[in-house]
């Protein structure tokens, strides 16, 4: 028995609010009915339809359609807690889950934090000061900053002593958001200028750190749980390498193909790390894995991961049903588990794999899942949900494990031909494509992929989505209606269509388009458009300035992913129409790119 963490009061979870959306929060409610634990959600004013808001057993309006205005507003979280009578939180994954002063005002609050310390989150976090305690442990390290750096001169200036390339990474995020790497020293400032927009937008905090990058590494991490009696378990690890724009796309337990050494380097380093963080619940410890074998510590995500159904489906643990336990005082009273079978996730993202991965809100028209031996699917979305560009692209994760890997992946090639979304451009096209890929096949156990194989050794010939986007439907649409309930009076929204009776409108099959293509002067080429409905967050020209191809026109905004546009031909900006802080629908024409 290792020395306890801290003291702990046993505290029984009896109601629950879950502090998040989408599949994440349909997966916490649903451990939460299984633990005979009440459950709460929250939403915002597009998630009123949501299955989650649906799912548990009370839900409450946050207010707002922003995510600052809902899923990150502190205040507004605790009020809910408050009046639904909760005596726990459950933070998700994403938004708040990271937050320390969330966590702490949870606990202030006097209700159950279902996560680590707000101490640990600090420690652990932060990047930089969790490079620190990698440090102390001995952890593999990398060359990087000690300390956040405050301009883009600091970063040239490591760049030109480490060499290049290097990632400038924020130091409170997760996910591929605040993350960007630099191959030349000239990128550098707008690098560096995106990675602390994209850090503000999605997490509060735009400090950023910067280290050697290594080339063509393996993301490999570790699944671990830590109670407050000091037992730290790995339950499994996890190779997360195929990613798009630093942000995971398929992850499977356990990582394949690792030697016994850096399977024990992994495990061991974990433990270390979360031991002297003083840590408590899941979290994740990820390392990077270069082609010459070197291991290298890279951060410690103090949450629950998207991924963590593969580790479940290999060790047969419940992680959920574990953080309950472990947030009400439990002990971890078994060792690291001796785990069965192979688990692959792919993730359903509503983006365009045909068309770089561009992500594309719109509206799902119908929805079906797959199933049959092997398959796990874990979603928030069903079939008329509109999918909004404020939060997240994820919609599904579609789970399959079998007895080995070469059985998993004959599994995925059936499972993910059954899988259909339609209404959106889904990464299902991608899926289907990658499990064929001997890179990643690997059936000579040569596995040669990396964490930038999709930008640099990918051959893409999936065809861009050529459907239209929908309108929402009228169900939609609501207004507010007063109505008396033994004897108290109370205000509900309901769909429009039940009050102005336009059934025939609500039944029609096919959905209205949302938009026609605008018409522009000049030829078609001549026209910089918007690919999705985003937000523009940044101009780069002038009218009648003068651009060569590849040069920056305007930064969007969609998904909470920053998506920059850049000239395909030279010529002169006419017509410029990119209003900043504003959000323009899909076909908006920025500007054109005229001769002389």
């Amino acid at each position: 028995m290792s020395t306890p963490v801290s003291a702990v009061e046993p505290r029984k979870i009896t109601k629950l609010l879950v502090a998040n959306r989408g599949e994440i929060a349909v997966r916490v409610i649903r451990a939460a009915r299984d633990a005979g634990i009440a459950s709460v959600a929250v939403y915002a004013d597009q998630d009123i339809n949501a299955i989650h808001a649906g799912l548990a057993d009370e839900a409450y309006a946050l207010g707002g359609d922003s995510a600052a205005d809902t899923y990150l507003s502190i205040e507004k979280l605790i009020s809910v807690a408050r009046r639904a009578g909760a005596d726990a939180v459950h933070p998700g994954y994403g938004f708040l889950s990271e937050n320390a002063d969330f966590a702490q005002a949870v606990i202030d609050a006097g209700l159950i934090w279902v996560g680590p310390p707000p101490a640990a989150i600090v420690a652990l976090g932060d990047k930089v000061s969790a490079r620190h305690i990698a440090e102390q442990v001995g952890a593999p390290l990398a060359p990087g900053t000690v300390d956040p750096v405050s301009s883009a001169d600091e970063i040239v200036a490591f760049a030109e002593q480490v060499g290049l390339p290097v990632a400038i990474k924020a130091a409170f995020g997760g996910g591929g958001r605040g993350l960007k790497v630099a191959h030349t020293i000239e990128e550098i400032p707008a690098l560096f200028e995106s990675a602390t927009r994209e850090a503000v937008a999605a997490f509060g905090r735009g400090e950023c750190f910067v280290e050697k990058f290594l080339v063509h590494p393996r993301h490999v991490e570790t699944q671990c749980l830590a109670d407050a009696h000091g037992n730290v378990v790995v339950v499994s690890t996890r190779d997360c390498s195929l990613q798009r724009r630093n942000q995971k796309l398929v992850e499977e337990a356990p990582a394949p193909f690792l030697t016994d050494e850096q399977q024990h380097r992994l495990y061991e380093a974990s433990k270390a790390i979360l031991r002297a963080a003083g840590y408590v619940g899941a979290g994740t410890c990820e390392f990077l894995i270069g082609r010459d074998g070197t291991v290298s510590f890279l951060e410690v995500n103090t949450r629950l991961q998207v991924e963590h159904p593969v580790s479940e489906e290999v060790s047969g643990i419940d992680l959920v049903r574990e953080q309950f336990r472990i947030a009400e005082g439990g002990e971890l009273d078994y060792s690291d588990p001796e785990l069965r079978g192979h688990s692959i996730e792919f993730r359903i993202n509503g983006e365009d794999p045909g068309n770089n991965f561009l992500p594309a809100p719109g509206v799902i028209t119908s929805y079906r899942g797959c199933t049959g031996p092997g398959v796990r699917v874990d979603s928030g979305v069903t079939g008329g949900d509109v999918i909004s560009g404020a939060f997240d692209s994820l919609l599904a994760k579609v789970i399959i494990t079998g007895a080995t890997r070469e059985q998993a992946l004959e599994r995925a090639r059936r499972a993910l031909a059954e899988f259909e979304i339609t209404g959106i451009p889904t990464a299902l096209p991608f899926h289907r494509v990658v499990v064929n890929e001997p890179d990643f096949v690997a059936a000579d156990g040569d596995f040669k992929v990396h964490t930038t194989w999709i930008e640099n050794d990918f051959d893409n010939r999936i065809a861009p989505w050529s459907g239209s986007p929908a309108e929402a439907s009228v169900f939609d649409s609501r207004s507010p209606v007063v109505l008396e309930v033994d004897g108290r009076r109370i205000e509900v929204t309901v769909p429009d269509v039940l009050i102005h009776g336009d059934w025939g409108t609500a039944s029609q099959a096919a959905p209205k388009r949302r938009f026609q293509p605008a018409e522009v002067s000049g030829t078609a080429s001549n026209a910089v458009t918007t690919p999705m409905q985003a937000s523009v967050i940044k101009v780069d020209v002038t009218e009648g300035q003068k651009v060569l191809e590849g040069d920056p026109l305007v930064v969007l905004e969609a998904m909470k992913m920053e998506q920059p546009i850049t000239a395909s031909r030279a010529g002169y900006v006419r017509n410029l129409q990119a209003p900043l802080g504003q959000t323009v629908s899909a076909g908006h024409v920025l500007l054109t790119i005229e001769d002389e």
